[in-house]
């Protein structure tokens, strides 16, 4: 199993904070340092002192480390026009020496949306707007050099583009999309995903999710095995149940409801649980660690878990 560290710095972090987990993350032995793409604090926190953007902390966390791979859970469609996002996301994976990936998806969280402005159409627009970024932005990457790109869509129109910078990965950055939603996510994944991501969902919903999301992956005439499978959980590990007791409370959780829905408890119990998944098909691990300025936790993690499941 791969071992990845997901962070939500728009529950407040700064540049510098997300530096210290990555660097962290990178010398403990992780994969990969994702992170969400969101402008606004959930759950009532002040989110002080204020959102980091994902597509420009990304390239700057790129050129402080040198092997874990990096990206985010999960762009949002609404954010960015598809021509300045694979733009982006190609300028990154340059910085990184190709250690970029783009997890994208609809977009959901309307508040955000209203607080800075951004417009937020019903979901079936921003799905269909998802699926036409989607064909823009493979479409940008995969014209071959000298070559130009046209798209003509509902929603965006592209002329005689020179579709560059391209990308250091060859096909392409890997695309990760995710959610529990039960036709038009699978679909899209079948189409477009390299890797399918289900969040916060226990081993039963996933295991039904993974299923629809097979179905779709050979309907569009690949093979499941095209794709790399994977969750992310809320992560909560301590050395003893006061230690777990202690880090639940200082993210405002309960240490009990976390040992049902997410990677909690002792270090051997978070083995069993992420065994549980490994068990269904997951081959890869969004460990969401909510309190930054812990990095004890991540270094019990890699220490003690990592090890018995890789």
């Amino acid at each position: 199993m791969d071992f990845r560290i997901f962070t939500e710095p728009q529950q407040g972090a700064t540049y510098d904070d997300l530096l210290a987990v990555a660097k962290a993350a990178e010398d403990a032995g992780y994969d990969a340092f994702f992170r969400s793409d969101h402008y606004l604090a959930m759950g009532g926190g002040d989110g002080l002192p204020g959102p980091t953007d994902a597509w420009s902390t990304l390239p700057a966390l790129a050129r402080e480390t040198s092997r874990i791979r990096l990206g985010t859970l999960m762009t949002s469609a609404t954010f960015r026009l598809p021509g300045v996002l694979a733009i982006q996301v190609a300028q990154a994976d340059q910085m990184s020496g190709g250690r970029v990936e783009l997890g994208i998806g609809a977009g959901w969280y309307t508040e955000e949306h209203r607080a800075y402005g951004i417009p937020f159409p019903p979901v079936k627009e921003r799905f269909d707007r998802l699926e036409e970024q989607l064909e823009i932005i493979t479409g940008l990457w995969g014209t071959p050099v000298g070559g130009a790109y046209s798209f003509t869509g509902e929603h965006y129109r592209l002329e005689d583009s020179p579709a560059l910078p391209k990308p250091v990965q060859s096909p392409r950055p890997p695309i990760v999309i995710g959610g529990g939603g039960p036709r038009r996510t699978p679909a899209l994944a079948g189409r477009f995903a390299d890797e399918f991501n289900m969040p916060f969902a226990s081993v039963q919903d996933t295991e039904k999710q993974f299923g629809r999301v097979r179905d779709a992956v050979v309907a569009a005439g690949r093979t499941p095995e095209d794709l790399v499978w994977s969750n992310a959980l809320v992560l909560c590990c301590g050395r003893d149940d006061a230690e777990v007791r202690r880090r639940a409370e200082k993210i405002g959780r309960d240490a009990d409801e976390l040992r049902e829905n997410g990677a909690a408890g002792t270090p051997q119990e978070v083995v069993d649980t992420l065994s549980r998944y490994a068990g269904i098909g997951t081959e890869r691990v969004y460990l969401q660690m909510l309190d930054l300025a812990d990095l004890d936790h991540l270094e019990l993690v890699a220490a003690e878990v990592m090890p018995k499941l890789r």
